[in-house]
């Protein structure tokens, strides 16, 4: 019999007791000072809290401070060390993410602070809230709005009440088991960003060309609009909402969400309509092609297409280059290089979003070896990517069955016979 197992029978035989939220807990919400206003922001020195910082777990510090004046005008509450933070609304996943506080603290109005009183631990309850974060989407998405919590739903939310002796027990397995799969990721993470700068290394050596000290001698330059033609989105073919699908009804228009460690992914499309696609032939995607972003914080991301499930296009984000007069994978790898990201850098526009246009991107000077070198880099670097692509696809995939287990066995040790 397990240690849990020994305190219920010798503690409640007959069952665990189910409270209401609000019987054991004082729940608050915040708010948040004018932003107009410099005087409840400028050298701020009180924490204040937003609901995206849930994702942290563990709040040690805050991003923004405001300061007491901003604090005083306002209906937000300064909540104590060890108080539980659950998020009541946010951006994509946020809703009912919950986290620690290891400060005092106030929140912005889209968080609720749960302030425990002297029957229930405020880990157990993290871990207990944490293991209920489906069920409370679920409950605050009853009114076909928007979807949100609120003090209405959660006050009267019913959790377990073991004795403390079994709360304080189940905090210290559930902790001992995160910290483990914590350092697991960590570990992994370090693995794969050692294996990522090996690479790198090696990659830009290999195609140094007389840049970096390596490579082969016999080499032509030649501008990239030399090499291959480099097709964007016209302006006035651009598309809105309104040309949006779904699956089925129109073609995929790439972004640069598509493209991930300079892969193309498919899982999470934009579709727009056949006559949206058929509009413009020339940034139709063909199987060898090479995607590159051309603006915003994504500049310099690229990829080749090696497989293509569905007819394909590209949004006004990206450029194309298409009818490539050199081996496609070799220009691939170049592209990535830190060469050709700093002629990138140095040749963008001025503005507030980073730009480079078709013009520009074409005069970059590319590295043309005979065909046969070009072959035995790939070959080389092909290996070498695929050795670091495992391992990326490996890290997610062994955080998430660790994540997975500690989520059933947390949830198995925090469900009990109801008294």
């Amino acid at each position: 019999m397990s240690r849990i197992a020994e305190l219920i029978a010798k503690l409640c035989p007959n069952g665990i007791e189910y409270v209401k939220l609000e019987d054991v807990c004082t729940l608050v919400t915040g708010a948040t000072p004018s932003k107009t206003n410099p005087e409840y922001w400028e050298n701020g020195t009180v924490p204040w809290m937003s609901s995206g910082e849930v994702n942290n777990k563990v709040v040690y510090d805050t991003e923004s401070k405001i300061t007491q004046l901003g604090y005083d005008k306002t209906s937000t509450t300064l909540v104590p060390i060890h108080t539980v933070v659950i998020a009541l609304a946010g951006q994509g996943k946020t809703r009912g993410k919950v986290a620690i506080t290891e400060i005092e603290l106030c929140t912005n109005q889209s968080l609720c602070s749960i302030i425990c009183g002297d029957k229930i631990n405020y880990k157990f309850l993290y871990h207990y809230l944490d293991s209920k974060y489906e069920e409370l989407r679920e409950i605050s998405n009853g009114d076909g709005t928007r979807g949100g919590l609120s003090l209405r739903i959660l006050k009267p939310y019913t959790i377990p009440l073991p004795p403390l002796e079994i709360q304080i027990e189940l905090v210290r397995i559930l902790d001992e088991y995160s910290a483990s799969v914590t350092a697991l990721q960590q570990e992994l993470e370090n693995e794969l960003t050692a294996r990522k700068k090996q690479y790198e290394y090696y990659r830009d050596l290999l195609l140094g060309f007389g840049v970096h000290g390596g490579g082969a001698s016999e080499c032509e330059w030649r501008t990239l609009g030399a090499i291959c033609t480099i097709k964007g989105r016209i302006g006035f073919r651009g598309y809105t909402r309104n040309d949006m699908v779904e699956k089925g009804q129109g073609a995929i228009s790439f972004s640069p969400a598509n493209i991930i460690n300079h892969t193309v992914y498919y899982n999470d499309n934009t579709y727009i309509s056949w006559e949206k696609y058929e509009e413009s032939p020339e940034i139709m995607v063909e199987i060898g092609d090479v995607l590159l972003c051309k603006t915003g914080s994504t500049l310099g991301k690229t990829a080749i297409i090696d497989y293509l499930p569905e007819k394909a296009t590209i949004n006004p984000q990206l450029v194309v280059l298409k009818n490539i007069h050199c081996n496609s994978r070799f220009l691939k790898y170049f592209l990535t290089t830190f060469y050709f990201q700093n002629e990138l850098q140095k040749r963008k526009g001025l503005g507030s979003v980073p730009n480079i246009s078709q013009k520009e991107l074409g005069d970059i000077m590319i590295p043309i070896p005979p065909a046969k070198e070009q072959k035995r880099i790939v070959s080389i670097l092909d290996r070498f990517d695929k050795l670091c692509n495992d391992i990326s696809e490996g890290l997610p995939a062994e955080i998430e069955a660790r994540r997975k287990q500690y989520e059933y066995y947390r949830d198995k040790m925090l469900s009990f016979n109801e008294a």
